[in-house]
């Protein structure tokens, strides 16, 4: 018999759920293309995006972020 102690306590998790939209096209397109491949939608999609979820959990880093003089550069070419 083992004792309470001897449990692992069970870690809780928090899900948030991302919703977003496909035309009818593009979703018999993922549709046969998971088929083809036998696997789902969603373990496809979290597959391509895993390196977005994954690596920026806590902090960003510096060379990632836009600033506002790498906008102007774009800006000074349109008015020229």
């Amino acid at each position: 018999m083992k004792s309470k102690k001897n449990k692992r306590s069970r870690r809780s998790y928090q899900y948030h759920a991302v919703t977003f939209k496909l035309s009818q096209g593009q979703y018999r397109s993922l549709r046969n293309y998971c088929k083809a491949r036998k696997t789902t939608p969603i373990k496809l999609i979290k597959r391509c995006i895993s390196r977005f979820i994954s690596n920026y959990e806590y902090e960003i880093p510096p060379e990632l972020y836009v600033t506002e003089n790498q906008l102007a550069l774009f800006e000074d070419d349109l008015g020229g």
